[in-house]
């Protein structure tokens, strides 16, 4: 195990109050999170955003370990602690994960936490603590399969889709960040008692730099689900440079070879914003995207999106983006150079992304999650009594 952050000596015993109304109780969130996917960014966004609600995390992490620049990003925010424990989707059975429910009891003990914040649904499975527990599914290993292989799940799998619905079930509370991954959470697990749909923030506006006619797209691109290779592929047969940033290798031995675009690896994400800010349009060619924050980003920066005709992208961005069908290259190669061809579409779609992403903040999805807490603290209160 092993500790860093600020706030050290904190006493867990303490009351909860902190900065912003100083007669209002606030909340101690222990939020589960790992360093590999959009889990991260959410993380972040949405604890800057408590903190005016006199709320405060303490990050416990899975998984690989963070870069020294993320571990300095948590610890501007508060307390970061990482575990030696796995993420489910990296390891084969459930055994594997049996250390994980200790693990979060006895940090939430010592951290005298009010309530339990788990960015894996699986985390909750075989809690017994009287906690308050809120699940957040930001992706699912059975929904990704549906939506990316469209075949029987195999045997192997079995474990991970009974222990994803006792983590749904056995939470107080289940938030989807969109509908469309709400109702594909229902079509895989059936009911799922306390679901509430919370849309996904972000804090940076970019729409003032100046752009530059410049193809942009961010991933984890091991990830199958991102659809590499069609985007590689299309960026052969286009007039505009496409640039694909993030990781080709994946924590299990996944790789993906990128050759027809620029490939940027890993870069710093304020490095990553500046570049997405100048480009002129921002892709995402995904078969699956519970939010998609990515798409998020590009809007934010006022780039026309293009993106993947899938259910996510056209609940949250129907009017305000060109569609092409992302299991077809020559779709995907003509909406991006109808784009291209056409500066007033470019300008229009882009103000249009702009306008939407206003939607989309971590002050609304902060001030909907404490309303939240809040309900989950007084049934705790209630059945107290």
């Amino acid at each position: 195990m092993k500790y860093v952050g600020l706030d050290q000596v904190a006493d867990a015993t303490a009351p909860h109050l902190f900065s912003g109304d100083p007669g209002a109780r606030g909340y101690r969130v222990l939020m589960t999170l790992d360093a590999v996917g959009g889990v991260w960014r959410y993380a972040m966004e949405l604890a800057r955003a408590l903190r005016p609600h006199n709320t405060r995390v303490t990050f416990l992490g899975f998984g690989p370990p963070p870069s020294p620049a993320k571990v300095a990003e948590a610890e501007r925010l508060g307390r970061l602690i990482w575990s030696d424990q796995p993420l489910d989707w990296m390891v084969c059975d459930e055994l594997a994960l049996s250390g994980v429910p200790t693990e979060i009891e006895r940090i939430a003990a010592e951290e005298g936490a009010d309530l339990l914040h788990l960015n894996m649904p699986t985390q909750a499975a075989d809690l017994s603590t009287s906690i308050p527990v809120v699940a957040v599914s930001h992706s699912c290993p059975i929904t990704w399969w549906r939506a990316v292989k469209n075949e029987p799940l195999p045997e192997s799998w079995h474990w991970l889709e009974d222990m994803n619905r006792r983590g749904l079930l056995r939470a107080d509370a289940v938030i989807a960040p969109s509908g469309s991954h709400a109702q594909s959470l229902a079509d895989c697990y059936g009911l799922v008692p306390g679901l509430s749909i919370i849309h996904n923030g972000l804090s940076n506006f970019m729409d003032g730099a100046e752009k530059d006619p410049v193809i942009f797209a961010a991933a984890r691109w091991w990830d199958e689900a991102k659809n590499a290779r069609l985007l590689d592929a299309a960026a052969a047969n286009i007039d505009w440079p496409v640039v694909m940033a993030g990781a080709g290798e994946g924590p299990n031995g996944q790789t993906v070879i990128i050759e027809n675009a620029c490939h940027l690896d890993e870069v710093p994400h304020a490095d990553l914003m500046r570049q997405l800010g100048r480009a002129s349009i921002v892709v995402s060619p995904s078969l699956y995207e519970p939010f998609g924050l990515a798409a998020l980003e590009g809007a934010r920066s006022a780039a026309a999106l293009v993106l993947a005709d899938i259910p996510t992208y056209r609940e949250l961005w129907n009017d305000s983006a060109v569609f092409f069908d992302p299991r077809e290259v020559n779709s995907l190669e003509n909406a991006l150079q109808w784009v291209i061809e056409d500066p007033d579409l470019r300008e229009e779609l882009g103000q249009r992304a702009l306008a939407r992403s206003r939607r989309y903040t971590p002050d609304i999805q902060a001030s909907n999650l404490v309303e939240l807490y809040d309900t989950l603290s007084g049934r705790t209160v209630e059945m107290a009594v």
